[in-house]
């Protein structure tokens, strides 16, 4: 039996809440232009989303840390409802405005919510469990984009048209409920490991701490090294979701497709997970690996996304792509692009594992893990709205497949001097005070 109050307990409700909220999210966005036709006014309302995400991931930080993981997180669910129920109101109207308020509005609830999910994912666990809760949340967030993604596809199967008013409403119901389950999260003061000490310590932050500290993180040479990785990590979201996905496939195979991308999610993570925590291995050692794995696949995919890009010039609905839009009932012609959307989602869930795992070395201390997670979903949404304001403005997809190839191949050198560096380090006998409530901070810490 978990224990309510334990990491894992915890941890189980903070994805279920995620499955939910982001999940149903995730679900309705990889659909690409959430489900409609013409792609304009997601990319908009996206690009509208991460700017505020990009401002109050940062901020959610010490949002959390004064104001507790609890209510924040709720509140911050509603605003994924209102997001998705904007739809049917242009689904009846062709108005875009209130959808782009919306993706305002979810910008900043986002950013709170996924700064209360950093610290209990990566704050509560010991050291030798990070690799395997990353692992837990991934799979059970991800099966929201997977379960999410099965509405669609069965309720527009013979249907060519945008999403029904019917999933809107089906997936509002799911993120509300979200919000209610997100109280059932508790105070972090209350949480204690296995071992039997806690996660955190009682220690009350003013909001003017709170920015000071914040502020300082500018000048933290981990966060800065962070930087290339958090800001291309989501930045590749806008081509696949709306150039590839809503660019070449029917409706119903968007969908289905939607159902792989985050199938895969789910066993990348869990085989990730497998090497980031094989103790048998130093910790430098599982790093190399990680990161070698991820780089390399990575590359492999962005070649082959050349390769089916140079048959296109122009998506859906007047698609250019050789023979026509794609079907996934079309046999030989399919299986390519398909299992190429199949692989995009796996070696995603590697990039954002290996980054959650460096980010989860560098300290315990629930408050300097939410600024840490709010620092990194902040630069990361700043590039994911450069990227969906690339799409709105009709770049063209070639130029877009080499930038994020570039960027790719940019944020790699640093991240694996990162989690070198790191994992060196915690490997001397002096970094041994990190699995200790009492004494959270590394040596390269300094005074926060």
């Amino acid at each position: 039996m978990v224990r309510y109050n334990s990491p894992l307990g915890q941890v189980l409700i903070i994805s279920s809440v995620c499955f939910l909220c982001p999940g149903m999210f995730n679900a309705l966005n990889g659909l690409g232009g959430a489900g409609q036709l013409d792609t304009s006014t997601s990319n908009n309302a996206n690009t509208a989303l991460y700017a505020t995400f990009c401002v109050f991931s940062i901020l959610g930080g010490g949002i959390v840390n004064v104001c507790g993981v609890r209510y924040p997180t709720a509140a911050a669910c509603l605003t994924y409802a209102f997001y998705t129920g904007s739809y049917v109101f242009y689904n009846h109207t062709g108005h875009s405005y209130l959808t782009i308020v919306a993706g305002c509005v979810l910008g900043i609830g986002a950013g709170v919510l996924w700064a209360a999910q950093g610290v209990v994912m990566v704050a509560y666990p010991m050291e030798h469990e990070k690799g395997r809760f990353i692992s837990i949340f991934w799979v059970i967030f991800n099966l929201g984009g997977l379960i999410g993604g099965l509405l669609p596809f069965a309720l527009n199967f013979y249907h060519s048209g945008s999403l029904t008013d019917a999933v809107y409403l089906m997936f509002v119901m799911l993120e509300c409920f979200g919000a209610l389950m997100a109280l059932m999260l508790a105070p972090s003061t209350e949480i204690i490991r296995n071992n039997g000490t806690r996660a955190s310590v009682v220690d009350r932050h003013s909001v003017r701490r709170e920015s000071v500290e914040i502020i300082r993180l500018l000048a933290n040479k981990w966060m800065l090294l962070l930087l290339p990785m958090s800001f291309t990590s989501n930045f590749f979201y806008g081509y696949q979701f709306s150039q590839y996905n809503a660019a070449i496939f029917t409706l119903r195979t968007r969908s289905f497709n939607n159902l792989l991308y985050w199938l895969s999610q789910i066993i990348g993570s869990f085989v990730l997970s497998l090497l980031l925590d094989a103790s048998r291995w130093p910790r430098q050692t599982r790093g190399r690996y990680a990161v070698l794995i991820t780089s390399l696949a990575f590359n492999a995919v962005w070649a082959a996304t050349l390769v089916v890009q140079l048959r296109y010039t122009r998506g859906m609905p007047d698609t250019d792509y050789t023979g026509g839009p794609v079907d996934f009932l079309q046999g030989s012609r399919a299986v390519g692009p398909i299992f190429l959307y199949f692989f995009m989602g796996m070696v995603d869930a590697w990039y954002q594992n290996v980054a959650y795992w460096v980010i989860g070395t560098l300290t315990n201390d629930t408050k300097i893990t939410a600024r840490y997670i709010g620092f990194y979903k902040g630069v990361q949404s700043l590039g994911a709205a450069v990227s969906w304001q690339i799409g709105a403005r009709k770049v063209p997809f070639l130029n877009q497949v080499i930038g994020n190839w570039i960027l790719l191949l940019a944020s790699l050198p640093t991240i694996t001097f990162e989690s070198d560096l790191i994992s060196r380090s915690l490997e001397r006998p002096c970094s041994a005070p990190v699995s200790s409530h009492r004494h959270t901070q590394h040596f390269y810490h300094g005074k926060t």
